[in-house]
């Protein structure tokens, strides 16, 4: 299996960011100077010197010096960060290099990926070619060898080169010549431990002698000298992590061109070019929402009674249930054991007349509070262990719990291709592996728990049904000793695991041979045919661990240390992969990305302080965002109108903060409302004033920019929160109505487009015409006096001057890119169009249009590929036909989705073809949305029988697959199409919905209401009332 990468447009925007801070720098390639080959004799590590296979000359080829000025880099960087509102700088950072540029990116999403793109980019735009990433761990220094590895066929596929890396050794100096001597893209990677042992000028260690004093074994020169004449860029990940003015002299003495620094948490700022916090991530769903069990301890009224509510089990068919751990009485000992009950039953004759248990009549069972009363007013809680609890006992439980997540999510992600993983960590390698007297391996402590609990919940988890899932369980997952396996570090002289040795001042280890094996069965643990499932692994190496396929994370240790706690949940954030190296995406799984990736942390603490301490913590990292939504905060805003960056001035930034106001979505503390997240959950915000329409989208993301502190909230779900598992079809799926009504709908089509050519050449170029706007390099010079009185949203944006008199000028003689392009073969490319039909088009537009490709060739061919492909969407749908395959869906569909629904959103229904529906959203005051929706179907007369269609029923567009969300079998003679498909949206506006929203839904139109044959009629609604006066208006 071989992880497969493809270009996301938040990582491209990542890119692009740094890439046009040197926008004017030109095209220099192969700058090419006399290397210092030094004075060789027998015997020195470099007679001569072989970069792949050749021997080669004297020459060195280093990076281009930066011609721009620091005014036109500053420029440069303040036009970003005006364009993507981030605070401005008010000067260069010179530290190191001509500029030191920051980048952050949330933990999961990618920064590895970018700063290697960042290079090719780099590469192709200006020719530079030299760089050194700069780690602040072993852990993450192997990650990074790693990444280039897995990456290299990528890269190569885009770029058609590849890139040369190493990690610097002190001992093979060699490589530092090939680093100088190559023409090619080279990479050294170096982990910031060297700097405090070789990389220390005056250092009193070895490696400090070698790299700064002349060798005789690298003729006679010194190998920092070779580093330097390089001038290379350097890329630091995580730099919060790394020493202080060591680390910062020592990088001097690199002599780099400039800086990038990626990180999450940036604890020293430079000049800020792209942001991507935690809750971008998560609102974007580029990571994985997360779960968390908690577990707290408590006593009822002095007794030493144990009792342990595990789950409330909820069923259609019958009262809800509870499965409660307790102690049962036997004739020889005392177990504890699980038990499923009802109300009535007595939990004194249940454990065998056991004292501790009198009184204990189960009174209540509540699913939606999560918890059960008993008779003598006491109550437990989900997460609650009451009475005589061990640490022992605590670590049982959570290993439990960790094996009852995994399975309860492992046959949904089975039967989408998706290998499951859980992952312990653990401080001391012997509570898992011991050895006995012979030096065979034997399992400690939560070994053996581990394999009791797993044989224990296997067997709930097994059935007679021959499924696949079910083989595979038969075929690969029996054997309790196979489906677990631990990865410690290892003695180099006994062969055994043992405790990974922390580095000095760190948290983390150094063993390069832990994170080696780690980081060579990667990708072999996303196998279905390796068995191993669950992992364990020594805390000090949890750095290493960054597998997508890691859905629950369970600590079997005490830490207060809320940085720890964060990092572990990082270690399971990114977006897990398929059997095929496919990343499950929105791109891939569209609406139902944060269904499929969940993680859950198995906490050892409750739930509220878990949550707590994490969500302080990430709003302690947040990017600074604005509190409240003022009309002072639009106004100097950047908002895009038909691609074009326009800024917001104060009468338009009055009307929104009207618009706010007049809709309820700001209070008078100018905070967002709860109205304003209901509305834009169910696609339902109130239309703006015509005058800022155009830039509505904008808007709405700088309003989402306001940090709302019940965000957080939304990033983590309780664990043990009521779930429906089972959701059968019923009796009504057997109706005859509903039976015709699936016979009608049930078919799988393809889809053919036919349209002229040349009406699309003849709109393109009227629609590139009048909307292609691609920047070009200005410069404006301005006369200014301080303010008298300044606001902070004034200093923020650098406001803090009126200005008397500017003059803005484009600057007419720009270096041009002299990069060669082939713009017929790239538009096409993103067009989907042939050569010929690209050709007529870039032909035909205005020569002043065309010219602009000059002043920027990226964004030219990026806004045409945008503008072609918009006249191209409208057509399509204008001329779209579908023909049947012949092929059906077989009605398990309808119940594939096998993993647990929140009770909260089930809604018990009558009419519909499952006991349960679940909706997107809640019924509140006048809201249109799903459960409301679905309520009012549920109670209305002429509907007979009904279905929530499910993800995987969809109709092909050439913008990705469509699923409607509801089929209606009406009453005969109570309306006037009596078989019905319907659409649920929170507005009726087609100007509020996305363009590929918009054509999805006109494709589902046109092939149930124009094409199809059948009595089965189509529409988008937001209310049961308006399908009924809509589907007056069908023919």
């Amino acid at each position: 299996m071989k992880f497969k990468f493809k270009i996301q447009q938040y990582q491209s925007d990542a890119v692009e960011a740094v890439v046009r801070v040197f926008a004017g720098q030109g095209l220099h390639e192969s700058v090419s100077y006399i290397r210092d080959k030094g004075k060789t004799r027998a015997g020195s590590q470099l007679a001569v010197s072989i970069v792949d296979d050749e021997i080669v000359d004297d020459s060195g080829y280093k990076n281009e010096e930066i011609y721009l000025s620091d005014d036109q880099l500053l420029s440069n960087i303040q036009q970003l960060q005006n364009e993507n509102n981030i605070k401005q700088s008010t000067k260069l950072v010179t530290d190191l290099g001509r500029c030191a540029l920051d980048v952050e990116m949330e933990t999961g999403t990618g920064k590895t990926y970018v700063y290697i793109k960042t290079m090719f980019e780099l590469n192709k735009r200006y020719g530079w070619s030299k760089f050194i990433v700069v780690v602040p761990s072993i852990a993450i220094r192997e990650g990074v060898k790693k990444s280039f590895e897995i990456t290299s066929e990528h890269f190569m596929e885009h770029y058609g080169k590849k890139a040369r890396f190493f990690v610097y050794n002190s001992a093979n100096l060699n490589q530092l010549d090939s680093f100088s001597s190559s023409s090619g893209i080279n990479v050294m990677i170096i982990n910031t431990q060297a700097f405090a042992s070789s990389l220390k000028e005056d250092g009193k260690s070895k490696e400090a002698r070698i790299i700064y004093s002349k060798r005789d074994e690298f003729a006679s020169r010194r190998p920092i000298d070779v580093i330097k004449a390089n001038r290379p860029i350097i890329i630091l990940d995580e730099p919060q992590k790394m020493g202080g003015d060591v680390t910062q002299k020592a990088l001097k003495n690199f002599n780099p061109l400039f800086t990038i620094n990626y990180s999450a948490t940036h604890r020293t700022q430079h000049n800020l070019v792209y942001v991507l916090d935690a809750l971008d991530a998560f609102n974007k769903r580029l990571v994985k929402k997360i779960e968390v069990k908690g577990f707290e301890v408590k006593n009822f009224r002095g007794t030493d009674k144990y009792l342990y509510l595990e789950s409330i089990i909820v069923s259609s068919k019958h009262p809800p249930k509870a499965r409660i751990e307790l102690e049962i009485g036997y004739n020889k000992s005392i177990n504890r054991e699980t038990r499923i009950l009802g109300v009535g039953d007595n939990l004194f004759y249940v454990s065998q007349e056991m004292e501790q248990y009198k009184g204990f009549s189960i009174s209540e069972i509540d699913p939606l509070h999560k918890c059960v009363t008993f008779t003598n007013g006491e109550t437990i809680y989900a997460n609650n262990v009451v009475g005589d609890v061990s640490e022992q006992d605590m670590r049982r439980i959570q290993i439990r719990e960790t094996i009852i997540s995994h399975f309860e999510k492992e046959e949904k992600l089975f039967n989408k291709g998706i290998k499951t993983l859980s992952l312990f960590f653990i401080d001391e390698v012997a509570k898992y592996r011991q050895y006995d007297e012979n030096g065979d391996e034997v399992l400690g402590e939560y070994g053996k728990i581990f394999e009791e609990e797993y044989l224990s919940v296997l067997q709930e988890y097994r059935t007679l049904l021959d499924t696949p899932y079910q083989r595979y369980l038969a075929d690969v997952c029996l054997d309790e000793h196979a489906v677990h396996r631990g990865y410690f570090s290892i003695d180099k002289k006994t062969g055994r695991s043992v405790n990974s040795e922390l580095k000095r001042g760190s948290e983390f280890s150094d063993d390069i041979s832990a994170y080696d094996l780690i980081l060579k069965n990667k990708e072999r643990l996303l196998s279905f045919e390796e068995p191993t499932r669950f992992i364990f692994s020594h805390s000090a190496l949890r750095e290493g661990w960054d597998n997508p396929n890691v859905f629950q994370i369970c600590t079997l240790r005490h830490t207060d240390s809320t940085t720890a706690k964060r990092q572990e949940v990082g270690r399971g954030l990114r977006l897990c992969v398929d059997s095929y190296g496919n990343r499950m995406d929105v791109e891939s799984c569209g609406d139902v990305v944060h269904d499929i990736n969940v993680l859950t942390v198995i906490a050892n603490e409750s739930y509220k302080n878990f949550v707590s301490d994490l969500q302080k913590d990430i709003k302690d990292m947040l990017y600074d965002r604005p509190l409240a939504a003022t009309s002072e905060y639009f106004k100097g805003k950047f908002v895009k109108v038909d691609g074009v960056p326009t800024q917001i001035d104060t009468k338009v930034a009055n009307t929104i903060e009207f618009y706010l106001i007049a809709n309820g979505y700001i209070d008078m503390d100018r905070k967002v409302t709860d109205k304003y997240r209901t509305d834009l959950a169910a696609g339902n915000l109130a239309a703006m004033p015509a005058d800022i329409a155009p830039m509505a989208e904008g808007v709405h993301k700088l309003v989402q920019a306001v940090f709302d502190e019940s965000i957080l909230d939304d990033m983590f779900t309780d664990g043990h929160e009521t779930k429906i598992k089972d959701n059968p079809l019923n009796d009504n799926f057997y109706k005859k109505e509903f039976q015709t009504l699936w016979n009608l709908i049930n078919r799988q089509y393809a889809y053919k487009v036919d349209f002229d050519s040349d009406e699309l050449i003849k709109k393109s170029i009227g629609h590139i015409n009048a909307k292609l706007f691609v920047s070009q390099l200005q410069y404006t010079t301005s006369i200014g006096q301080q303010k008298s009185e300044l606001s902070e949203h004034e200093i923020e944006r650098g406001d803090g001057f009126k200005t008397a008199k500017t003059r803005t000028q484009t600057l007419q003689h720009a270096q041009s890119s002299k990069v060669p392009y082939d713009l017929i073969g790239k538009v096409a490319e993103g067009t989907k169009l042939t050569r010929k039909t690209v050709a007529a088009i870039l032909s035909g537009i205005d020569p002043q249009q065309f010219y602009k490709f000059r002043h920027n060739p990226e964004e030219f061919i990026s806004k045409v590929v945008k503008l072609i492909n918009e006249q191209k969407a409208t057509m399509i749908v204008e001329h779209i036909s579908y023909d049947e395959t012949g092929g059906t869906y077989d009605s398990d569909i309808f119940t594939a989705e096998k993993a647990g629904h929140s009770f909260e959103k089930a809604f018990l229904a009558k009419k519909s073809i499952q006991d349960y529906v679940f909706t997107d959203g809640y019924a509140a005051d006048g809201m249109s949305g799903e459960r409301k929706f679905v309520e009012d179907l549920d109670a209305a007369e002429e509907v007979c029988v009904y279905a929530k269609l499910p993800k995987g029923f969809h109709i092909p567009t050439p913008v990705g697959n469509y699923s409607p969300d509801w089929a209606i079998a009406f009453n005969e003679g109570s309306v006037k199409h009596i078989y019905f498909i319907a659409e649920t949206k929170g507005t009726m506006e087609s100007l509020q919905l996305k363009p590929i929203e918009q054509a999805k839904i006109s494709c589902a139109k046109k092939l149930f209401n124009e094409i199809s044959s059948s009595k089965v009629r189509y529409h988008d609604v937001d209310s049961y009332q308006s399908l009924l006066n809509i589907m007056g208006s069908l023919k």
